[in-house]
């Protein structure tokens, strides 16, 4: 996987076309475009822009695909809906032997995608 496509993974998860993602981090829709046909390699300027627009987004998961330990989420999917749970799973969930509800589990994907699942609110 190579950069510009980490640059869509960003973009389809914020439900950015090219045009409005070069808006989004301040450069040209045309520099947008030669990147993602890799035409041209990103400038630091872009990679800086970038970055700036989207915080959580790490330099190192943008340049290499790998995401260091240390690091947060990455601003992927920041607008998630939640999903309600249903059926059996509508029961109050508790870790054995804890005695803690669970109010809210996140599932983490290899695509850096992921899901927020709720209990049902009685």
């Amino acid at each position: 996987m190579e950069i510009k496509d980490r640059l869509r993974m960003i973009m389809e998860s914020h439900k950015l076309n090219a045009g409005s993602f070069a808006d989004k981090i301040g450069v040209q829709r045309s520099n947008v475009s030669h990147v993602l046909s890799g035409r041209n390699k990103p400038s630091f300027d872009f990679v800086e822009k970038l970055l700036q627009a989207f915080p959580r987004v790490s330099a190192e998961w943008l340049f290499t695909g790998r995401q260091s330990e240390k690091a947060v989420v990455s601003d992927l999917l920041i607008d998630a809906e939640p999903m309600k749970m249903s059926g059996d799973a509508e029961k109050e969930l508790k870790p054995s032997g804890t005695g803690k509800k669970i109010v809210k589990t996140l599932v983490f994907y290899e695509d850096f995608t992921f899901d927020v699942f709720l209990p049902n609110e009685k």
